[in-house]
């Protein structure tokens, strides 16, 4: 791992309504289902921002938020949780992402509306990766693989990059990484990518796990392999645990935390979270896998995607 840096991370993504919808029995087509339903603020890089700054992490984020009320009440609850959202643009004439949130037990269907952050330019994200405080650029990988926002999304890289700030990635959905085959070619370089074993399944294009998995894949080969193309990955696995990997070898492991899940949104970026903190400061990889885990396993223990 790098030196410890000292400055503000700078997040670049995400902010979306969550309307949560927990049913214990499976869903009833053309009748009722009983649900616990909450409203809160989501989006992965809202979530992960909010998460560093729950832990003492001075934190900003970049994105789009719609000129509705919800724009207003997501942005008033990242300013409580700490979260700098002076660089949040608000689109008037459009609506703040929605996501629909279906849950049961540890199992996930999600309705997806992006709404303003896909109104994300790079003229949005440069200012904000310049200023002098930054040390750190994470950027969420929905910016890349949407092909409206990736010129944000590669532009607060590149620019982070020739600015001599350190960047991560965090990855976001298997399907949709399977979905753009070049995406290695967009991370390659990076100081940090972030994913779970589907995810980095998806961005090596191996097969999905299962039957037909290639053989040997456990989360520490995933980890080396996913390296190659970066200067550090970290791959997870849920109760399996975590492995970082830089250089052609696992350099920490981590194992996973036995807990009963109520909600699995948001526990990726409960984990990024622990893991960027330990990597900004320069901390060792074990310590900031096992701060990762941590913060993951009590995310899934309530709904919702925040602390």
């Amino acid at each position: 791992m790098t030196g410890a840096r000292h400055g503000r991370v700078l997040v670049v993504g995400d902010i979306v309504t969550d309307v949560l919808a927990a049913h214990p029995a499976p869903l009833a087509p053309g009748a009722d289902t009983r649900a616990r339903i909450r409203v809160t603020g989501g989006g992965s890089a809202a979530n992960t921002a909010a998460w560093l700054a729950a832990h003492g992490v001075p934190v900003a984020l970049v994105g789009v938020a719609g000129g509705d009320a919800a724009g207003e009440e997501r942005l008033v609850e990242l300013g409580r949780a700490g979260v700098d959202h002076a660089a949040v643009r608000r689109a008037a004439d459009a609506a703040t992402g929605c996501v629909v949130v279906l849950v049961r037990g540890d199992e996930r269907t999600m309705l997806s509306d992006r709404g303003a952050n896909a109104l994300l330019r790079p003229d949005d994200v440069d200012g904000p990766v310049r200023a002098p405080e930054v040390a750190h650029v994470h950027v969420s990988a929905y910016v890349l693989l949407d092909p409206a926002t990736r010129p944000a999304g590669r532009h607060a890289l590149a620019t982070a990059r020739a600015l001599g700030r350190t960047t991560s990635v965090g990855a976001a959905s298997a399907v949709a990484l399977r979905a753009v085959p070049d995406f290695v070619d967009l991370v390659r370089g990076i100081d940090l990518l972030l994913c779970n074993a589907d995810e980095a399944r998806a961005l090596l294009r191996l097969p999905a796990a299962g039957p037909a998995a290639t053989p040997g894949t456990d989360l520490g080969t995933l980890a080396v392999a996913v390296a190659a193309h970066v200067g550090h990955a970290v791959v997870t696995g849920g109760p399996a645990g975590a492995a970082w990997a830089r250089g052609g070898a696992v350099i920490a492991q981590a194992g996973g935390l036995a807990v009963d899940v109520v909600d699995a949104t948001g526990a990726g970026d409960a984990f990024a979270s622990g893991v960027l903190q330990g990597f900004v400061s320069g901390a060792d990889p074990r310590a900031a896998l096992r701060t990762g885990t941590e913060r993951g396993a009590a995310a899934v223990t309530r709904l919702g995607a925040r602390p």
